[in-house]
């Protein structure tokens, strides 16, 4: 495969190191701090000096392009075989890494557009074109859904891989329609709709294994494939599990002592503030705009460091997007501090009115 496609591969090789080439040419108009990661919610919580900014993310997206290639290259079912998933796997990291720079450089230079409706347009299409090539994919190692129930037989690999595409190709339309609903809203359709797009293949090639069982048609799988793919699956039922409670659950609570209070937050460390250390309170209604540069990022919790205009470098324990925030002012650093709902933001204010005075 490799052979046959010599000039492609060096083609899209050059295509995803052209970042490089263009942040050279704009070098002395980037700042030298630069956003190079964002959450599913398009906030920016990542970032890296102007050099690792430039270089570093195209030649990691490079790395992963070759790694890919040989993986697959390497597969002796893919010998002769699905050329064209082969074909559009050459494209996909070209295609990511002029797509995160373009995002990168844009917001660096002060382009309003928002990374968030970007990724799901951009995941939204990668979802629609995998899907329109999984019917062309065939039995293989490294390319596809691959269960144990795909391999038990080739009728359900193909019958997966038919209903997935299907599944995958109106799953990218609906997630790349999430661009016209609010930001939060978007946000968490975005990433269900991905669990949703991973997990459904897997539990029909499940259900159609069943069947042809139940027909008599279906071999067992393989003993050791058998029990490491439910090894595999147990693992990714449990991460997932894991990624939802993290994304979608958490609790920030505000305990009083007598000379001081302390901020208890799930996934974080606590913190807690003496009462004679702050300067400054005051209650603003609204959300306070920022980064965050360190700390946990979620649907339901914003807690570390962060940074905006007004305050520099800033510290935050809030819920996602409050409707009200307490801001301390505490040996000249800022601590800005949130309730589920603006009366018991309301209440943290008024308790620590009074404790300070």
């Amino acid at each position: 495969m490799i052979r046959e496609n010599r000039g492609k591969l060096i083609l899209s090789s050059l295509l995803t190191l052209l970042p490089i080439a263009v942040g050279l040419v704009l070098w002395k108009l980037l700042p030298e701090t630069l956003a190079t990661h964002w959450g599913f919610d398009g906030r920016a919580d990542g970032f890296g000096s102007l050099p690792y900014a430039v270089f570093v993310p195209p030649l990691l997206i490079l790395a992963t392009h070759w790694l890919c290639i040989l993986v697959v290259a390497g597969d002796p079912k893919n010998r002769g075989r699905n050329r064209k998933p082969f074909a559009m796997l050459l494209w996909i990291m070209p295609v990511v890494s002029n797509l995160s720079a373009a995002v990168m450089y844009g917001l660096a230079l002060g382009a309003d557009h928002s990374a968030k409706d970007i990724l799901s347009i951009f995941i939204g299409l990668l979802f629609l074109i995998i899907g329109n090539y999984l019917p062309k994919c065939r039995q293989n190692h490294t390319i596809g859904i691959k269960v144990p129930w795909t391999f038990a037989s080739e009728e359900n690999w193909n019958a997966t891989h038919r209903f997935g595409g299907r599944v995958w190709m109106v799953g990218g339309l609906l997630i790349m329609l999430t661009v016209f609903l609010p930001e939060a809203l978007g946000s968490r359709i975005l990433f269900v709709s991905i669990l949703v797009l991973a997990v459904v293949p897997i539990a029909y090639s499940w259900l159609y294994y069943r069947r042809q069982k139940a027909r008599g048609d279906a071999m067992d799988p393989l003993p050791a494939a058998g029990k490491t793919g439910k090894l595999g699956l147990a693992a990714l039922l449990a991460l997932l599990l894991f990624v939802g409670a993290m994304l979608f659950t958490g609790e920030i609570h505000v305990t009083y002592g007598q000379d001081s209070f302390t901020i208890e937050a799930s996934f974080y460390d606590d913190l807690t503030v003496a009462y004679d250390r702050i300067d400054s309170l005051e209650y603003r209604e609204g959300d306070v705009d920022g980064t965050r540069v360190w700390g946990v990022g979620s649907f339901r919790l914003l807690l570390g460091s962060c940074r905006n205009e007004e305050f520099g470098s800033y510290t935050r324990y809030t819920y996602y997007q409050p409707q009200a925030c307490v801001i301390l002012s505490c040996d000249g650093k800022t601590l800005v501090l949130s309730g589920k709902d603006p009366e018991e933001t309301q209440n943290i204010y008024q308790t620590l009115s009074h404790r300070i005075h």
